[in-house]
């Protein structure tokens, strides 16, 4: 089986999804650093250097690269699940759980972040947070296509672990 956690911009993916595979005793991978790791290369830099249509397309390949793996939580990067069919890649191939993040809750986490993120390049805070709203308004209709939405900011565990359950037979 696999578990694809997909949603915005900080919304936790990867921790949540290092700690949920702890407990279902998966493995991990968080596509961005996939990405860096498997390139050489910061997902800023390759931005800087080949631009977004470029990286996409290699987010695309990695993406079919990692749905032959089983007992896995993949963490997506938040751009993945809305390009090139990568969402009804995602649904054929495994869960996916959308991670639902407030606004609000994004826009601090945003501020608190120290990792730079190409789309928010020469922006000032004003400009991102309208930025970050209208991509998510723009990103949520494909995020919502997923098997199961759960709020991010206080998950169950035990609870997400059940619902999977239920998916997966």
């Amino acid at each position: 089986m696999r578990i694809f956690l997909i949603g915005f911009m900080f919304s936790g993916k990867s921790t949540v999804g290092k700690k949920l595979a702890s407990i279902m005793n998966y493995n991990f991978i968080d596509t961005d650093k996939y990405f860096e790791d498997k390139y050489k290369i910061s997902i800023f830099d390759f931005f800087e250097k080949f631009g977004e249509e470029m990286f996409r397309k290699f987010e695309h390949d990695i993406l079919k690269e990692l749905v032959v793996k089983d007992n896995v939580i993949i963490s997506t990067g938040g751009g993945l699940p809305c390009f090139n069919d990568n969402m009804d890649i995602i649904n054929d191939k495994g869960i996916s759980i959308y991670l639902e993040m407030p606004f609000k809750a994004i826009i601090n986490r945003q501020k608190n972040s120290k990792q730079k993120r190409p789309l928010l390049k020469n922006k000032n805070q004003e400009e991102i947070e309208e930025y970050l709203k209208d991509l998510l308004t723009k990103r949520e209709p494909i995020y919502k296509k997923s098997k199961i939405t759960i709020e991010a900011q206080n998950i169950d565990f035990s609870y997400l672990k059940e619902t999977i359950g239920r998916y997966s037979k």
